[in-house]
């Protein structure tokens, strides 16, 4: 074998099934060599991870990285730094900006906004819209890594199609290879419920809780279930946060469906009473539950009936959070760069394993996207995104010093053990230390430059 670009050496190298002591070789970009294969070889770069744990880079299915149209709050030069010191080497942005990703003139015109700033790679949703379904398979055939269907919807720049041309939508879909995500809501039990909240003169924090009342969960995550039976359509839940709708989404696997599901730290770490100091802050789309939901969901993410984390990543400057109103409060924060902190600090507390994590936040995702074996793993032929652990280095989470222009979190001051100190994409180096170091223009499409 020819020198390598890149050797690192000692690590203790992680995969969903087991932890092993070995050397990875790096060489154009992707993993050449494991174990005895890549010792002593000769490499231009040299990395000493003794002490460190070696993962695959994380894959965050669901961002919004605001461009275009709300660059105010994030652009996608500050999302990807934010990314690469969180670990996360893979990312798919969702199409709710300004304008939507609905058409292949609003995919390119992202596509090249992504490619002048990104230092970690991406894929980008196209938007299922109630008007569009001409532009469907043209968007698949332009590089569009995944469909997001906005089931649940009060925002005019993605409303939620009709049922009838959700299932024609999921019929056009189902042979091209992709994936839809859904945010499953009933957007009728919403808007009634909103409306009569509004009507009523509430505007307390609990409204948004009353408003996304759990039947339209549930609702949404059975209907999505049995629109993908019929069709053969594969999909995705996003964001699950209700314990009610676990049952329906198991028995949906159980008859075969092609449905994955993820959920979010904020939903696993997060309820109602933890969060109360938080007011109209606090809230997000689906809402951070009442006590009671996050114990579920830990054991159906454990089980696997929940495939993955994601974060849901959605940011928002504070003064547009704290708000007299809680309808006036813009939902969602940021958590691209905390998820996999948040969730290190689970396994150093002995709730999970880093074999599980791995499976979660990297091999899962990967699977269900068609990422896979390419990325999502440490094994030969396969990119070389990885990052190296700490596992003994803590810290804590502040606003300040996130990399996000929106950079309010719910985890203020939340206590770290276990922390990612270098992320490598493509055998590059893109973060180090806490610090964004990549260049822009490193992170590549990953459909169309794989």
């Amino acid at each position: 074998m020819s020198e390598l670009d890149l050797l690192i050496s000692g690590g203790r190298v992680v995969s969903p099934e087991r932890i092993i002591d070995a050397d990875i070789g790096v060489l154009n970009g992707r993993i050449v060599a494991i174990g005895a294969a890549a010792s002593g070889l000769s490499a231009r770069e040299r990395i000493d991870a003794g002490g460190l744990h070696v993962i695959p880079g994380a894959i965050d299915v669901h961002v919004h990285f605001r461009e275009p149209g709300f660059s105010h709050k994030e652009s996608w030069t500050s999302a990807t730094r934010a990314a690469a010191v969180g670990g996360v080497t893979t990312v798919f942005d969702m199409p709710n900006t300004n304008p939507p990703t609905s058409g292949v003139e609003a995919l390119e015109r992202k596509r090249a906004i992504a490619r002048a700033q990104a230092i970690v790679d991406f894929g980008l949703y196209a938007n299922i819209a109630p008007d569009n379904l001409d532009q469907l398979v043209p968007m698949a055939k332009a590089g569009a890594a995944a469909f997001k269907l906005y089931m649940g919807s009060e925002n005019p720049l993605v409303p939620c199609p009709p049922d009838g041309v959700i299932l024609d939508a999921f019929g056009i879909i189902a042979p091209l290879g992709r994936r839809v995500t859904v945010h499953a809501e009933n957007t009728p039990v919403l808007m009634h419920l909103g409306d009569r909240l509004v009507a009523s003169g509430r505007i307390d924090t609990a409204a948004h809780l009353a408003q996304h009342a759990d039947i339209a969960t549930i609702e949404a995550v059975s209907r999505t279930g049995i629109f993908a039976e019929w069709t053969g359509c594969p999909v995705h839940i996003a964001h699950e946060s209700c314990r009610h709708s676990l049952p329906h989404l198991r028995f949906a696997k159980q008859r075969g469906v092609d449905i994955t599901a993820e959920t979010c730290p904020h939903y696993l770490l997060l309820d109602t009473a933890i969060a109360a100091h938080l007011g109209h802050a606090i809230r997000v789309k689906p809402p951070v539950r009442e006590p009671g939901h996050a114990g579920p969901l830990w054991d159906a993410l454990m089980d696997g009936s929940i495939d993955m984390i994601s974060t849901d990543h959605a940011p928002h400057l504070p003064a547009e959070k704290y708000t007299a109103s809680i309808w006036d409060a813009a939902p969602g924060f940021a958590g691209v760069e905390t998820s996999m902190v948040l969730m290190l600090a689970q396994v150093s507390a002995g709730r999970m394993t880093l074999c599980d994590y791995v499976r979660m936040a990297c091999a899962a995702p990967a699977r269900a996207f068609g990422l896979a074996p390419r990325k999502g793993a440490i094994a030969i032929g396969a990119d070389a995104d990885i990052v190296l652990v700490n596992m003994d280095k803590r810290g804590s989470i502040t606003a300040a010093g996130l990399h996000s222009i929106g950079n309010f979190t719910p985890f203020e001051c939340f206590a770290l053990h276990g922390m990612p100190v270098r992320t490598i994409v493509r055998g590059r180096t893109v973060a180090l230390d806490g610090r964004p170091v990549g260049t822009p223009g490193w992170g590549r499409d990953v459909i169309l430059e794989a």
